[in-house]
């Protein structure tokens, strides 16, 4: 890339990093110290703003970079995170969102522990939630890492591990200094600048191709090297029957997943109503539908216009699609128009990481404090020391976000975030549905079912090509490959429900059927709700 490509790009990029740092210091000012205000924002956000918040932290690297760069290499079967990704806020709407807000303060862990012993329940919880939003971290710094390559138009190393360094402590500011507030309007405004962003390069596509859609599929078919199959399935899960199953793993967990994420279900405790957290679902929904309808034209749009081969050619992985994609829409390079264009999404890219990472982060802590802290702490510790001990662990889970960024930086963010989500549909979904819906659920099936699911989705990854035994494996120099898919999600998903039973029907323990009684009039009615 030129100079001005760079130039311009982070000018855009400061001018973010500047108001959203504004952002943070006007409410650290305004902040009280209390749990509430640092972990929900004091509840004081109306539907339609936790809704465009709830956008800002769903649309992530993943969503902008990775499924629009998945969809340019290999056509239909990058669509399969859009469908996925979109049909799993159906399982939140229905299922959680409502319930989630009722029953809950401010965690995962606050739900469960409702009606079963504290401790134990709050341990498991709290390392299922770190150990899901480490994951999430790791594709936001990866996708960091993509862009500062393009952007200095070579594979600078040092470039890349700068950067995440930089993301990963411009996120601790966020969370140590605003807390919830300050996150979510960050991510209000991430929201506003990337919708902005994906429509005007979405218009631009459409009148590349003068509205014809079909020329637009058949350019792009042709322009891929595949022909008719890059817009059939199989091109990347159709080579086998460990292909197909990859395929049913990884669909299950992006439809799963999303009910199991801690920094989503925080969200919907910065609402005062479990009212408010229906609608904020719903505001959601019609945001990100739209966000990821946009995404399919920019998907094919840059196989169409760019080719697979050039986006190949950036990134291995196709996390580059979308700016090389703005920089042939704006006249290509040296063009001004193409400088402005690719300064644009870079930095709105730059911004969608940044709010993101602030939202992961914030929600980990929030495990860490609240969860793990108050599980272990002296008695006698205060809410303003948890709040303390939140800032700290900030610190902690930005350097292991940091450092797992850097040793994942050739993998494609939204296969990264596929990961994540098989782990939180593994280890929080069983659990959550479980101490919601089960009469009988006790607290030996609630940390079984925690474990019963972290464990194998962990130990199954670090078996699988993801980590060694391929070319684009973590360690391609090693081999200790002996599970054959890359997502885990069909053999650890029911485990964890399997795990929840079995320790359930194993236990000795009885029921406390007033509490579940009380949970259940909670959920279902608000009453008694935080």
């Amino acid at each position: 890339m030129t100079g001005r490509h760079e130039t311009l790009a982070l000018m855009l990029f400061s001018a973010f990093v500047a108001v959203t740092l504004g952002i943070t210091t006007w409410v650290s000012r305004r902040r009280h110290g209390s749990a509430e205000e640092f972990y929900a924002g004091g509840r004081l956000f109306s539907p339609m703003e936790n809704g465009f918040a709830i956008a800002g932290d769903y649309m992530s690297a993943a969503s902008f970079l990775g499924v629009t760069g998945l969809i340019a290499l290999f056509g239909y079967d990058g669509l399969l995170y859009v469908v996925g990704f979109l049909v799993a806020w159906l399982v939140v709407l229905f299922l959680v969102a409502e319930l989630v807000r009722n029953c809950g303060r401010f965690t995962l862990a606050d739900v469960i522990a409702a009606r079963m012993t504290e401790r134990p329940v709050r341990i498991a919880a709290g390392a299922s939630s770190v150990t899901v939003s480490v994951l999430y971290l790791v594709a936001q710094m990866v996708g960091a890492g993509s862009l500062v390559t393009l952007l200095l138009g070579r594979n600078s190393q040092a470039a890349q591990a700068w950067t995440v360094i930089g993301v990963g402590a411009l996120m601790v500011i966020y969370v140590s200094l605003g807390g919830m507030r300050a996150t979510t309007w960050i991510q209000i405004v991430k929201a506003v600048l990337l919708l902005g962003g994906t429509v005007t390069l979405t218009v631009l596509v459409l009148l590349r191709f003068h509205g014809d859609v079909d020329q637009l599929l058949r350019t792009a078919a042709e322009r891929s090297g595949h022909g008719e199959a890059f817009l059939a399935p199989g091109l990347r899960y159709g080579g086998g029957w460990n292909a197909r199953l990859d395929f049913i793993s990884l669909g299950l967990a992006l439809v799963l997943g999303t009910a199991g994420l801690p920094h989503i279900l925080s969200r919907f405790y910065t609402v005062p109503t479990a009212k408010a957290a229906r609608r904020s679902a719903v505001w959601s929904i019609g945001l990100i539908g739209g966000f990821y309808l946009m995404a399919i034209v920019l998907g094919f749009g840059a196989a169409a216009v760019v080719g697979p081969d050039v986006v190949r050619a950036s990134n291995e992985s196709g996390n580059t699609a979308v700016p090389l994609l703005a920089l042939d829409l704006g006249g290509g390079a040296g063009s001004t128009g193409g400088a402005v264009l690719f300064a644009v999404v870079a930095a709105v890219a730059f911004a969608t990481i940044l709010a993101v990472v602030a939202g992961i982060t914030l929600a980990s802590s929030a495990s860490v404090a609240h969860d793990l802290y108050t599980s272990l702490r002296r008695p006698g510790a205060g809410p303003r020391s948890e709040v303390a001990v939140a800032r700290v662990s900030a610190v902690g889970i930005g350097v292991v976000a940091i450092a797992l960024g850097l040793l994942a930086r050739d993998l494609n963010v939204a296969f990264l975030v596929g990961l994540a989500f098989a782990v939180a549909a593994s280890a929080n979904l069983p659990v959550l549905l479980y101490s919601l819906f089960w009469r009988g659920f006790t607290t030996r099936g609630a940390v079984w079912a925690v474990y019963g699911g972290l464990v194998p989705a962990l130990v199954l990854v670090v078996l699988s090509p993801v980590v060694s035994g391929s070319p684009g494996a973590l360690f391609p120099d090693v081999d200790f490959q002996y599970f054959p898919l890359q997502n885990p999600g069909i053999v650890s998903i029911p485990l964890g429900f399997l795990a929840g039973w079995l320790g359930t029907v194993t236990s000795d323990e009885v029921p406390d059927e007033a509490r579940h009684a009380e949970t259940e009039v909670r959920s279902l009615t608000g009453a008694g709700a935080v």
